[in-house]
């Protein structure tokens, strides 16, 4: 086997401000009816599906994988769309990564959003973001986007291609240990998650 046949092609991508890939390799779309049981209000919830029904976009999600394994990277674009859930703001599922010790990178393209981050050991954190602005994930840090504003909250991510994500780990916690909610003022606050029981431990 030549060294010709082993390396892959580089890829040439174009990534817009609305989170759409030019040379991307695929993604998907979360619909409203999939994230029943990730926010706190459950009548706040059945309201919303009954107002935009089950198929009702959520978030959609682009990504550019054209290698498989230790080393490869995945990059992709998360376009959140904005709204409320009783108070919570629009927000994803969330993930620890399969790996845990497996970073990520998430740079705001445009809108306003907020990176959820915490630790299996009760580490908090909210992080605002606009555009222009990162937030490095560390490993070990479950994270969840979540959108502030009044326009659609689009990320670039970058992650290695090994990581996998676990999203049980929150659905068994009863949701994220913090919550990000109007104040009532126009802006946003985190508040504890009466639901939260703790998470288990990471597998590795």
């Amino acid at each position: 086997m030549t060294l010709q046949q082993t390396v892959p092609e580089p890829g040439a991508l174009t990534i817009g401000t609305d989170g759409a890939i030019g040379g991307g390799t695929g993604g998907y779309d979360k619909r409203l009816g999939e994230l029943r049981g990730v926010y706190i209000d459950d009548g706040a919830f059945e309201a919303a599906v009954a107002q935009q029904g089950e198929d009702g976009l959520a978030y959609r999600v682009e990504e550019h994988r054209n290698v498989e394994g230790p080393g490869a990277l995945i990059v992709g674009t998360s376009t959140l769309l904005p709204g409320r859930v009783g108070e919570e703001f629009a927000l994803t599922r969330g993930h620890l990564h399969a790996k845990s010790d497996r970073a990520e990178l998430y740079y705001c393209l445009s809108g306003r959003g907020v990176m959820l981050l915490e630790t299996i050991s009760g580490q908090s954190r909210a992080i605002p973001m606009s555009p222009g602005e990162a937030v490095h994930v560390p490993g070990h840090w479950v994270h969840r986007s979540v959108n502030v504003g009044e326009e659609p909250f689009v990320s670039l991510f970058c992650y290695p291609a090994d990581a996998g994500q676990d999203y049980a780990l929150i659905a068994e916690a009863g949701g994220m240990a913090q919550l990000v909610v109007t104040d009532g003022d126009g802006g946003w606050t985190t508040r504890p998650n009466p639901r939260h029981v703790g998470y288990r431990s990471a597998t590795s």
